[in-house]
């Protein structure tokens, strides 16, 4: 129990701070990268929240059902739309790969040339 109050703190802390400081990344994010930066400087020990963390990604399945319910009421419009979002889909795919092919091959002839010395 103690595990699931201070992932579910941490949360909430995220949370807070992301709408009283306007932040641009979601809450749980900002309370995410605050846990891990508690667990590097251990104020929080892994102990603590190993067991819950393990139980939660366990259970990963239960917390995407409300997403994928949601997504069966927009399958008529999906339905309709379906070439232009595999086009999108795939598009941005392969830009994605594409682009991390190359600046991955610049990286490695720079590093090959002898890079920053």
């Amino acid at each position: 129990m103690l595990g699931f109050a201070i992932l579910l703190g941490f949360n909430l802390v995220g949370s807070w701070l992301q709408s009283n400081l306007h932040i641009p990344l979601p809450g749980n994010v900002i309370g995410l990268i605050l846990f891990i930066i508690a667990l590097f400087t251990k104020l929080i020990k892994l102990e603590w929240v190993d067991k819950t963390a393990t139980w939660l990604t366990g259970h990963m399945m239960l917390f995407f059902t409300p997403f994928l319910v949601g997504t069966m009421v927009f399958f008529p419009l999906i339905g309709a739309n379906w070439l232009s979002i595999g086009i999108g889909v795939i598009g941005s795919s392969l830009a994605a790969l594409l682009v991390t092919g190359f600046v991955t091959a610049k990286l490695q002839r720079y590093e090959s040339q002898g890079g920053a010395e």
